[in-house]
């Protein structure tokens, strides 16, 4: 079953809309479809979703942005220290 969705976008989502269709060949409208999808898709399967709200940790967007704060979390841990890197780096 398939549903239809009108949606108002403004000029500065709607451009790169429709340039990314272009590079890929596909119409703005599948373009849109699949990231949708992908983000359903995305926020359906988190596996930290089960958690939010179970922990205090004193960070109120934590449920929209645990995932920018992990990735920050392993970019740090990932990250040489001064020790590590050379002179160079």
């Amino acid at each position: 079953m398939t549903h239809t969705l009108t949606l108002e976008i403004p000029e500065q989502v709607y451009e790169p809309l429709v340039k990314a269709a272009e590079r890929s060949g596909r119409t703005p409208e599948y373009v849109a479809l699949e990231y949708l999808a992908n983000e359903v898709a995305r926020f359906e399967n988190d596996p930290l979703e089960r958690f939010i709200g179970t922990l205090d940790s004193g960070i109120t967007e934590w449920a929209n942005k645990h995932d920018e704060y992990i990735g920050r979390a392993l970019m740090n841990e990932m990250a040489p220290t001064e020790a590590e890197a050379g002179p160079d780096e």
